[in-house]
């Protein structure tokens, strides 16, 4: 599934953490491909109200805790500054998918990172 969301379809996710050596490119691309599938998700299941959303927010979120492994592994972690634009671009899902009113917190209540 493609997504349609315009203001997704051209946004860089995980930017500033990209522009950073700290973090491994082939880790960020695994964090950016569980935030288009987010987007897929939301764009299939049309969720209709925040405790839906997060749901599905929050299915991503365990998907990032797993991948701290991979930031491990690779010699990096999931830190201050990785969890502010991991955080940022969930923040940015919600709001991009007319959820304006979703709490930043609740959408990666349950992260380990």
């Amino acid at each position: 599934m493609s997504i349609s969301n315009q203001r997704m379809t051209e946004y860089a996710f995980l930017r500033s953490l990209y522009e950073d050596d700290y973090f491994p490119g082939h880790v960020l691309d695994m964090g950016k491909a569980i935030l288009l599938r987010l987007c897929e998700r939301i764009e299939a299941e049309q969720p209709s109200d925040l405790a839906d959303l997060y749901l599905l927010t929050q299915a991503a979120t365990e998907e990032f805790n797993l991948l701290e492994e991979e930031f491990d592994a690779a010699g990096s972690e999931i830190e201050t500054v990785a969890r502010e634009a991991i955080g940022e671009d969930f923040w940015f899902v919600a709001q991009a998918y007319g959820f304006t009113d979703a709490d930043h917190e609740e959408l990666i209540g349950n992260r380990n990172w």
